[in-house]
């Protein structure tokens, strides 16, 4: 039986692994840490417990679709939940926009914040974002984009230059809808990908449809860390093995191509194929064999960071959403600030309050994550400084929104320098960011052209970031592995 090694169980390793095992492939997950999930991860203080990685599930199909490859439902060992509303949007002077599910449903809040007739022009929209999704999904983001043929469809260039999916995403939303806050939920997005929504593409407009009209989800039980745990369990009842708490140090290779891993502990895994799953820059900084190296990581272009507040509640929020977004007075400037390595002036907020991960506090008490957009290591800010004072600014606005007095609360702050400390290149958990050189054949390949049997899975490969496109990397990386292995 052929051997595989995935290096990396985050979600695109997993994913791989559970494929590759259910092919009836040997399969050997090697992660240097004691839990699945790599990027989304958990951690604890005190009685409170956090996932400390992406809090928005969308296209839970997906994920249902690597339960399915190996022959399980993802219903009976993952339950999941629809949020409502997806999102709750607050703007400067007061007014809020719930995101909620049904076409009929979310015009009808658009009417009653916008209008008649911006309601009218987002329904139209609203098909537009179908479209591009429709002419998008199928050629770009679910399909291996490995060669460069695969980038180079005419037809489909055609179409999604005729959506405006060339357009910057600024101007493309624009074009339809004309109230600031209708724009503003349409093109926040845009932080997804790294970039503003004047320099990022009409392409990812997809987004918005995969965020507002496809909906986000949760898991019923165990919060998103329960995402991990239930496809490592899943790899393992395929036939993988896991090997926590080991790091991979040297992935070998010979004139045929891959022969194998070392690892930490001085074993070496015999290995035909290799899938590497974890931080891609600085797995080329020895993890990776010199002639493994690629030319589109030679000048990265990384995304912003941010500065992430987990707080303990020693009660429960009244009438709170799953997911609220603080839109700042400033919107134009605080993505310049990003640009330039600087504090944004009036920063645009994630707050996340997992009310039914009933078992992340104790009885009566809940938990909240709060998101601010800061730049990455290479803006060259001194966070032993800057640091504090964000976390001052941050807990004095929660308090004007309302959240009242949060600074006694137990609390457990990551800034750019602890994202690198847990392994993120340029402090950042987002990867390079989604520029036009750096999208889909431009990312860093999901296989090594010099090394045969050295594949790649992640948000540094192609299609991205997120957890579908993670996902999704996973699932090509399995699928090379077998067609080059039968």
């Amino acid at each position: 039986m052929r051997h595989v090694v995935v290096i990396g169980a985050g979600l695109g390793g997993l994913a791989a692994a559970v494929r590759l095992a259910a092919a009836g492939r040997d399969v050997t997950i090697v992660e240097a840490g004691q839990a699945p999930g790599g990027c989304c991860g958990t951690a604890a203080v005190g009685e409170y417990r956090f996932d400390t990685g992406p809090s928005v599930l969308t296209m839970p199909e997906v994920l249902a679709d690597v339960f399915t490859a190996a022959g399980q439902d993802m219903e009976s060992l993952l339950p999941l939940r629809r949020l409502d509303p997806y999102y709750r949007l607050r703007y400067h002077d007061g007014s809020h926009l719930d995101v909620v599910a049904g076409e009929d449903a979310m015009v009808e809040q658009v009417r009653a914040l916008c209008g008649t007739a911006e309601a009218d022009r987002y329904r139209r929209f609203r098909i537009r974002l179908g479209e591009l999704f429709d002419a998008e999904w199928p050629a770009f983001i679910d399909r291996d984009m490995t060669r460069l043929r695969d980038l180079a469809r005419p037809r489909v260039l055609a179409r999604l230059a005729a959506l405006g999916g060339f357009r910057s995403l600024d101007s493309l939303v624009r074009s339809h809808l004309t109230d600031h806050r209708l724009v503003k939920a349409h093109t926040f997005q845009a932080l997804y990908v790294g970039l503003p929504p004047r320099r990022a593409l009409g392409i990812y407009a997809v987004i918005a449809h995969m965020d507002t009209v496809g909906g986000v989800f949760f898991p019923r039980h165990g919060g998103m860390r329960a995402i991990p745990r239930a496809l490592a369990a899943l790899a393992e009842r395929a036939g993988a093995r896991i090997r926590y708490g080991v790091r991979a140090i040297r992935v070998e290779t010979g004139s045929s191509g891959v022969r194998g891993v070392r690892l930490d502990t001085g074993e070496r895994l015999a290995a035909e194929n290799v899938v590497v799953a974890c931080d891609l820059p600085r797995a080329h900084t020895g993890l990776l064999p010199e002639e493994a190296g690629d030319w589109r990581l030679r000048r990265p272009r990384y995304s912003p960071s941010c500065l992430v507040l987990h707080l303990g509640l020693d009660r429960r929020l009244t009438g709170q959403a799953h997911h609220t977004l603080h839109f700042g007075r400033e919107w134009d400037a605080t993505f310049a600030a990003l640009r330039a390595g600087r504090p944004q002036p009036d920063p645009n907020l994630l707050v996340t309050y997992p009310e039914s991960d009933t078992d992340a506090a104790p009885t009566g008490h809940a938990t909240l994550t709060v998101l601010e957009p800061t730049a990455n290591l290479r803006g060259g800010a001194d966070w032993d400084r800057l640091t504090p004072e964000l976390e001052g600014r941050l807990l004095a606005r929660l308090a004007d929104l309302g959240y009242g007095d949060l600074s006694r609360a137990p609390r457990l702050t990551l800034d750019p320098p602890a994202w690198a400390r847990l392994g993120h290149s340029a402090g950042t958990p987002f990867a390079l960011d989604h520029r036009f050189t750096q999208t889909a054949w431009f990312r860093p390949a999901g296989v090594s052209r010099r090394v045969p049997g050295l594949h790649f899975a992640g948000m540094y490969t192609a299609p991205g970031v997120g957890v579908p496109p993670v996902l999704i990397s996973g699932r090509l990386a399995a699928e090379r592995v077998l067609e080059t292995s039968r």
